[in-house]
């Protein structure tokens, strides 16, 4: 997830086409508002959504937004700070591979390839502001992927925000070999190899089971209902299931992920909830003491911003401008 440059970025006018198409899949709804396009990367076929204020910014330094990795995945559930911040800067929110409107294909999902499409986004995010620095947020295990990202890339990033993040449960540390992973083979082969490969994820995406595990996330039964309806929406697409099953086998957390937390450098803001089923964050003691760490808990579930939007920004507002 190091360099805290004071200036902000030169912006460049974003008037250039994107990259390939705004289509992207014809019966899925855009999770956001603003434009939606797609990009071509080492990582694949890109969907990411980008928006800005139609007047002058008020700050020009671009913010990029990471959902978290689940079964049904999805720039959904950024929602609350893409709208928020679009009235004030450029924001964009990329879809990972294997969820939303980016390439679903049969293929390895792994931390490397999260963190290359990271690396991709900002990329494209320069190509059309300039080369400074930005502002990143990323949701639950999307958190590791775009940790990684700024341990190996410092000087794109300014700040880092990390809320829920995945990697602090328990007090054991997470000190792995570079890039190993907690996945387990055999899992993924069983879920992935039988008939019941396509019927079982249909089965794990249905609305009530859907609604089930947010009802976890959040902590209570007063779920936001549009990241229901969308959840349920994008699961629906084709090649749905293959990196749902690499998380599910734990191909996409990181043994090492301890390590690449505790070497960042720069400002690092992080909020989580303290109700619901993600609650253990016993592992922050890590980071919880360092001077280039903010780390908050607030009353809600896992997202808070969509529980507490108010109360969030102005937590992360404060942040930024220290930043």
């Amino acid at each position: 997830m190091p360099s805290t440059p004071e200036t902000a970025p030169s912006p460049a006018a974003d008037t250039s086409a994107p990259a390939v198409d705004t289509s992207g899949p014809a019966s899925l709804p855009p999770a956001l508002e603003g434009e939606r396009r797609t990009l071509e990367s080492p990582a694949g076929r890109l969907c990411y959504y980008h928006d800005a204020p139609r007047g002058k910014p008020q700050s020009p330094i671009p913010l990029l937004l990471i959902h978290s990795v689940n079964a049904a995945g999805s720039a959904y559930e950024v929602k609350p700070v893409f709208d928020h911040y679009v009235q004030q800067r450029p924001v964009y929110a990329l879809e990972l591979p294997g969820f939303g409107g980016s390439d679903r294909s049969d293929r390895a999902y792994t931390p490397r390839l999260m963190t290359d499409a990271i690396h991709a986004m900002v990329e494209e995010i320069h190509r059309h502001h300039g080369n400074g620095p930005v502002d990143a947020l990323a949701l639950s295990l999307g958190s590791e992927f775009l940790a990684r990202a700024a341990q190996e890339d410092p000087e794109a990033f300014r700040t880092l925000a990390l809320v829920s993040p995945t990697g602090f449960s328990g007090t054991r540390r997470l000190d792995g070999p570079a890039e190993s992973t907690r996945g387990m083979p055999w899992l993924h082969t069983l879920l992935t190899r039988g008939p019941w490969n396509r019927a079982l994820f249909d089965a794990l995406t249905r609305r009530s089971v859907i609604r089930y595990f947010l009802n976890k996330a959040f902590g209570s039964r007063s779920i936001d209902l549009g990241l229901l309806e969308y959840s349920v929406a994008t699961t629906r697409q084709p090649g749905a299931q293959h990196a749902p099953y690499h998380f599910l086998a734990g191909n996409l957390f990181s043994r090492d992920i301890t390590r690449v937390y505790e070497s960042l450098q720069l400002p690092v803001f992080m909020c989580h909830g303290e109700r619901g089923d993600f609650v253990d964050f016993r592992g922050k003691s890590a980071v919880e003491g360092r001077s280039n760490w903010q780390v908050h808990e607030m009353p809600t579930g896992a997202l808070p911003y969509f529980e507490r939007p108010e109360a969030f920004m102005n937590l992360y507002d404060a942040f930024l401008k220290q930043g």
